[in-house]
């Protein structure tokens, strides 16, 4: 009797390779997430939604559609900035901090009460004598959105 409700209510909730439940969804839609920060770097906007798009095909089984999902995301980016975050003896910056800010719209279609508005935010930081462009971009960035995505996936999906 045991087992057979363990298995009743296992097979109930579905589960990413993660540990996040999707629950009866079937299908995620990511809509493009514009840069609407005052810094606009071209790549960013791009690059972001195909990491969130990215995270949730490796982490879950759901299908990827372009309209009417079960869970859907939305949103924009708000913040790109470039910020000295130490000194040297000279008075002048050693380091520099990229900070990427992103505004998050979830919506849950099979359980509404899970739908938010968030911002999600995470930096790198480089040598202030270093161009931020090419790979030292593409690396910062990959820092930066692998948290940040992996942070919406937790509070979506792990409802944290």
């Amino acid at each position: 009797m045991t087992l057979a409700l363990i298995t009743l209510v296992s097979c109930s909730v579905k589960y990413g390779f993660t540990g996040g439940s999707t629950g009866d969804a079937k299908t995620i839609q990511i809509d493009f997430f514009p840069n609407n920060a005052t810094l606009v770097e071209p790549i960013v906007s791009q690059k972001f939604t195909l990491e969130l798009q990215d995270r949730f095909l490796r982490q879950t089984s759901l299908d990827l559609v372009t309209n009417d999902g079960d869970l859907h995301f939305e949103g924009e980016i708000t913040e790109y900035r470039i910020i000295p975050i130490s000194a040297t003896a000279e008075q002048t910056a050693s380091q520099n901090r990229l900070t990427v800010g992103i505004r998050v719209r979830y919506f849950n279609k099979l359980v509404p009460d899970d739908d938010f508005e968030r911002t999600f935010s995470f930096f790198s930081d480089f040598d202030a004598n270093a161009q931020l462009s090419g790979s030292l971009l593409e690396d910062a960035l990959t820092e930066i959105f692998e948290r940040i995505t992996q942070d919406i996936y937790n509070a979506s999906l792990d409802n944290w």
